[in-house]
C-alpha cells in the first residue's frame, strides 16, 4: 500500500492526492491541469507522487468511457516520460510493470480510434513513453504544431522547421514565418524504405491508423534540410535530438 505522507508533489505532502485522483476519476477533463500541476509541473517534471500515482492512473483508465479515457492516458503518458528509462530498476516503468502494461494496451487501442491528427500525435507520444523510448516520447508534438526549432551543426544560426499540411508548405528558414515573409528552403521527406527503425515504426503506424498526414509529417521530421545562412546540410531528427541532449 501506498504511503502517500512519505512522498511528495508539487506543493509538499502528498497526503491529499488520493483524494486529488478521486476527483480526476469523476471529472478527468475538469481536474486535469490540477493534476497535472500536482504531479507533473510543466509536464516536463514528474515528481514521486506522479510515478506511485501511475497505478491509480491505470485503474481509472480501465473503467473509463472513451471520452474520457484520453484525458488519463495523456496524464499518465507526461508522468511516465519524465521517468527514468527501464534501465533503471527504481524506475516506474519496472516497478509497475503491469500498470504500464494496461497503459500501454489502451493507448494502443485508443490509437486505432482516434481521428484527429491532433490527439493521434498526443497518444502516440503517450505510446512511446509506457516503452521508455527517450526524447520522442515528448518530440514529436512538432508533428502537431508544425514546427520545431534547432540550430545549425555547423554556423549555429537558429533556424525554424516547418513541417505543413502540403508539400509545398515544407521548408526550413531562419525567421518566424508567422511574423513575416521569409525566404523558404524546402525540405527533403526521407523516403518511405529508408527510414530508420523507430521512423519506420512510426511511419507504418500511422498508415495502418488512417493518419496519412502524421505519416507524411514523419518523412519529413526524419528528412533533410539545409542551413540558409551556410548552406550545411542536417538531418531534421538528429537536430531535434541535439536539443534535447546538455
Amino acid at each position: 500500500m501506498t504511503d502517500w505522507s512519505a512522498l511528495t508533489d508539487a506543493c509538499g505532502s502528498a497526503e491529499h492526492v488520493p483524494g486529488l485522483l478521486d476527483r480526476f476519476e469523476a471529472d478527468p477533463s475538469g481536474v486535469w491541469s490540477e493534476l497535472m500541476d500536482h504531479l507533473c509541473p510543466q509536464l516536463d517534471t514528474a515528481l514521486t507522487a506522479g510515478f506511485a500515482a501511475l497505478p491509480r492512473l491505470a485503474e481509472i483508465a480501465t473503467g473509463g468511457s472513451p471520452k474520457t479515457l484520453d484525458w488519463v492516458l495523456l496524464a499518465a503518458g507526461a508522468i511516465a516520460s519524465c521517468a527514468p528509462g527501464p534501465a533503471d530498476p527504481d524506475s516506474p516503468l519496472v516497478l509497475f510493470p503491469a500498470s504500464i502494461a494496461v497503459l500501454h494496451e489502451l493507448t494502443d487501442r485508443r490509437l486505432r480510434e482516434t481521428a484527429g491528427g491532433e490527439d493521434y500525435v498526443n497518444l502516440l507520444q503517450a505510446l512511446l513513453s509506457f516503452e521508455g523510448v527517450e526524447i520522442w516520447d515528448r518530440s514529436l508534438d512538432g508533428l502537431r504544431t508544425g514546427e520545431y526549432e534547432v540550430d545549425c551543426p555547423s554556423c549555429g544560426v537558429n533556424m525554424f522547421v516547418v513541417i505543413g499540411q502540403d508539400d509545398d508548405d515544407c521548408f526550413c528558414c531562419t525567421d518566424d514565418c508567422a511574423l513575416r515573409e521569409v525566404q523558404k528552403f524546402p525540405l527533403q521527406p526521407a523516403r518511405a524504405q529508408e527510414l530508420s527503425a523507430l521512423a519506420q515504426r512510426l511511419f507504418t503506424r500511422a498508415v495502418a491508423d488512417g493518419q496519412e498526414g502524421v505519416a507524411r509529417g514523419v518523412r519529413y521530421l526524419f528528412g533533410r534540410a539545409a542551413c540558409p545562412d551556410c548552406g550545411t546540410g542536417f538531418s531534421v531528427a538528429e537536430r531535434v535530438v541535439a536539443g534535447w541532449i546538455p
